[in-house]
């Protein structure tokens, strides 16, 4: 089950508390008051949290996360301007007889709970909408067109700065900071699909000239440096048959990559329709593409078995979302804790 509909499903549970206390005599007795409105405010914030909910499942976590703070910034502000009470006074008396002696202290109320949780809930996620937005953002990799860099499974972090700061959800630059360079393993969101997160190793920046032919990448009519790595064949592998891995040098990035001999350098029928589709030359074994400005061109390290810029074009700087940089986690692998990304 998504996380999305554990999380709508919590909601609903609580959901009936929430009328059970509107329509409870205590509740009743107050409906004239601003008591009854507040926890009328309470019911509304739990209906938004279940569209928020909804919004996470259907449209994404950035936006759903925007939603939340705003919300619950709201809430805090709203308990801060409209709300606060003067705790100088926390007693107040509530009679006083014919000769002039006060009746019984009371003790005030205490504030509606859709209050107290704004308040509690505003600085947390506020932290977490920053870091992930403007520092660093967690992702899994959920396939294997980076092996051998990177594993199935693997967590990782992606520095959200290094090619300057964007506004969330947007993704419009907001800061310039610094560019992709070649060899820079980046996530991007996918030209065809831009609600999915992709990821890749840079291998052409704009106005570069990228060749692949009998497994040999060239960029600018200059072939990449690649030698076979220890450990090159990997025949025992069930999913990669006769794959081979060989050490490449990207830039300033020396890598391992994976290619498999059995296999053409591209296969021209799976090419989609992209923008720019002008800009590339295919043959039988090989393609050459001319990356346009503000654009860059993606490939996997799992060479032969990744979809990238070769069959579905190129990337737009604005599809950035950040340098990928360490793995945090990994279930089945524990070693690859703490690898940072070549």
């Amino acid at each position: 089950m998504d996380l999305q509909w554990i999380a709508i499903a919590v909601i609903v549970v609580c959901l009936p508390g929430a009328i059970w206390d509107l329509v409870s005599p205590r509740a009743s007795a107050q409906r004239e008051d601003l008591q009854s409105w507040l926890q009328l405010a309470w019911l509304g914030l739990l209906v938004g949290l279940l569209a928020l909910g909804v919004v996470l499942k259907w449209f994404g976590f950035s936006e759903a996360l925007l939603i939340a703070t705003l919300v619950t910034g709201a809430v805090m502000l709203a308990e801060r301007v409209l709300f606060r009470r003067d705790n100088s006074q926390p007693l107040f008396l509530d009679s006083m007889d014919a000769t002039g002696t006060p009746g019984a202290a009371v003790v005030p109320e205490s504030e509606p709970a859709w209050l107290d949780l704004g308040r509690s809930f505003f600085p947390v996620i506020f932290v977490v909408f920053f870091v992930r937005s403007f520092v660093a953002e967690p992702f899994k990799i959920p396939s294997g067109s980076m092996i051998p860099t990177l594993q199935i499974g693997d967590f990782i972090l992606v520095n959200k700065y290094a090619y300057g700061l964007r506004l969330p959800v947007t993704n419009q630059p907001l800061l310039a900071v610094g560019q992709p360079q070649r060899g820079d393993v980046m996530v991007f969101r996918y030209p065809e699909d831009p609600s999915v997160d992709y990821i890749k190793r840079v291998v052409g920046l704009p106005g570069d000239v990228i060749s692949y032919a009998h497994k040999q990448i060239s960029v600018n009519g200059q072939p990449l440096t690649a030698t076979a790595s220890e450990g090159a064949a990997l025949n025992g592998i069930a999913e990669f048959p006769n794959a081979q891995r060989m050490e490449e040098q990207l830039g300033e990035h020396l890598h391992t990559i994976q290619i498999r001999l059995d296999q053409p350098s591209v296969f021209t029928s799976r090419v989609h329709d992209f923008p720019h589709r002008d800009a590339c030359q295919y043959k039988e074994d090989s393609f050459t593409c001319t990356v346009p400005a503000g654009n860059y061109f993606m490939m996997g390290d799992n060479r032969d078995s990744s979809s990238d810029s070769r069959y579905w074009g190129f990337v737009p700087d604005r599809n950035i979302v950040g340098r990928a940089f360490i793995i945090w986690w990994n279930f089945g692998e524990l070693s690859r804790i703490g690898r940072s990304i070549p």
